[in-house]
């Protein structure tokens, strides 16, 4: 075995654990591979950048949690369109917030962002904290099918859309 497979082994779980399975029960249709149609938006609301993307998710750490990676462009895209972000998200779940917490690592920028995350029957809803705001919201989730979007909210109330997906279960697996 080699270290990565001994890491990979002990990052991705086949489940959640019992007890964790109706908490993370709103992530549960996430989890698989995704295929996406990324848009960036300009501060006018237009869209100034497109590509495709890719996002995989699975349960993690012993079924405790949920983790993604989201690669924008896609790993076929990046012959056209270049080098991008490759991004990780763990999400677990805090019993006395009642709410997920949620870290984003994104290398090819250094970022990082923390969310709480409440989701309701049709969607996730993440929210970082403090006045200024990013909010990452799932919506329309079905089995094969849903939408996401990325906007910044500033201490007025403003909301400025940065980017969607929209994402279709790949056949990849």
């Amino acid at each position: 075995m080699t270290a990565a497979s001994v890491f990979a082994g002990l990052m991705v779980s086949d489940a959640p654990r019992p007890e964790f399975e109706e908490v993370l029960r709103p992530f549960a249709p996430l989890i698989g591979s995704w295929d996406l149609d990324v848009s960036w938006y300009d501060d006018e609301g237009q869209v100034s950048r497109a590509t495709k993307g890719e996002w995989h998710f699975a349960y993690a750490l012993d079924g405790r949690a949920v983790a993604d990676i989201w690669i924008t462009p896609s790993r076929a895209q990046r012959v056209i369109d270049g080098d991008g972000e490759w991004g990780l998200s763990v999400r677990i779940y805090d019993p006395e917030l009642k709410a997920f917490r949620s870290t984003w690592m994104g290398p090819a920028a250094a970022l990082v962002k923390t969310f709480i995350a409440h989701a309701t029957d049709d969607t996730i809803t993440l929210e970082t904290p403090g006045p200024t705001k990013t909010r990452w919201a799932f919506s329309g989730i079905t089995a094969t099918t849903f939408n996401w979007r990325n906007e910044d909210e500033d201490e007025a109330g403003n909301i400025t859309l940065r980017q969607t997906f929209q994402a279709t279960r790949s056949s990849q697996l």
